[in-house]
């Protein structure tokens, strides 16, 4: 049980943006599996805060894509199905294009540098990592990417595909790791 109200390094955050985070991080982790109800009554208490930044949290995943509503039911987990992790995957890859094209023609050097960073702890990880520390690493150098490419809207529409494809690429990421990175 996890009291987020008295977290010292939480409380400047608004409450339902520190249970949201939370709750992403138990569903990227799979502690919450794909089809797992989302109720407010039980979390509230497991996470120490009032049923209103729950819902609040609920409701920031559902726009990530992470939760989905079922109408009377309350909300669940996103279930990707593999026809909608493939139209994912197709999305990002051309706005990655898109965001690499960017980055190339800015070419920062201090973020080159932290690139180049991230890719050699990422090939050294893929050796020996585990998943979590790929999956840490994929979204530093992704992140990184955003920041070079230097345009908001697409940062922000990243992102977000980021965090749904990440359940995808989390199934796989080490038998592909060393292939990927």
């Amino acid at each position: 049980m996890q009291d987020l109200a008295a977290a010292p390094a939480r409380r400047r955050a608004p409450l339902g943006q520190a249970a949201a985070e939370e709750l992403r991080r138990r569903i990227l982790t799979g502690q919450l599996a794909p089809g797992a109800r989302l109720v407010e009554d039980r979390l509230s208490p497991e996470l120490g805060l009032s049923r209103m930044p729950i819902r609040d949290a609920i409701q920031s995943l559902v726009a990530d894509g992470l939760a989905a509503p079922t109408g009377r039911r309350g909300t669940r987990v996103a279930d990707l199905s593999a026809e909608v992790a493939h139209e994912l995957v197709e999305v990002r890859a051309t706005l990655e294009g898109l965001n690499a094209a960017l980055a190339a023609r800015r070419r920062d050097a201090d973020i080159l540098a932290r690139l180049q960073d991230v890719l050699a702890r990422g090939n050294a990880a893929a050796r020996s990592g585990s998943a979590a520390e790929l999956a840490a690493l994929n979204g530093e150098y992704h992140d990184l990417l955003a920041l070079a490419g230097s345009n908001r809207v697409l940062g922000d529409i990243m992102r977000s595909l980021r965090l749904r494809t990440e359940l995808v690429f989390k199934r796989n990421s080490i038998e592909r790791a060393a292939a990927d990175w």
